[in-house]
């Protein structure tokens, strides 16, 4: 994984501004002030992808309630992205980064491990932000199935 970003806890968040499945322009730094929870994933629609959107979803409540903002970032076009929106009623900003420029500020793009064959894609990682734009938790290659519940353990929610 050699010249490629990585990202880790301390350094201040990479900022961005990208459209949301609504053609919105969102950016991080416009969030400062809230806790944020930023995740890349490799593709809408696909099903691991889909059940981690699913998870964030469902989690949302429980993750506002302890003042958490949460963005999805994909290459996706942005019509791409309102249908998963759509189809899943998903409740928070789903980001196209077309131009990857974002994936690869935050280290989320190259080399990866795909079924034991090195290929060049998105790695699917989640960084969580605090209210000061710092990063408090990078996750790396992180799985889609049980990926919340590994976060609700490192954030120490309760209740």
């Amino acid at each position: 994984m050699e010249g490629m970003t990585h990202l880790a806890p301390g350094m201040p968040a990479p900022d961005f501004t990208l459209p949301d499945q609504h053609g919105e322009q969102v950016s991080l730094a416009s969030l400062r002030g809230s806790r944020v929870i930023v995740y890349f994933y490799p593709e809408a629609l696909t099903s691991a992808c889909k059940q981690q959107a699913c998870d964030f979803r469902d989690a949302l409540p429980d993750l506002s309630r302890h003042g958490y903002t949460v963005l999805g970032i994909s290459r996706d076009s942005v019509e791409k992205l309102a249908r998963a929106s759509e189809l899943d009623a998903l409740p928070f900003p789903l980001l196209s980064d077309a131009d990857l420029a974002v994936h690869l500020a935050w280290g989320t793009f190259g080399e990866k491990n795909s079924y034991g064959r090195i290929v060049q894609g998105v790695r699917r990682s989640t960084f969580v932000i605090d209210e000061a734009g710092i990063i408090t938790h990078a996750f790396y290659s992180t799985r889609a199935k049980g990926h919340l519940e590994m976060l609700d353990k490192r954030l120490a929610f309760s209740g």
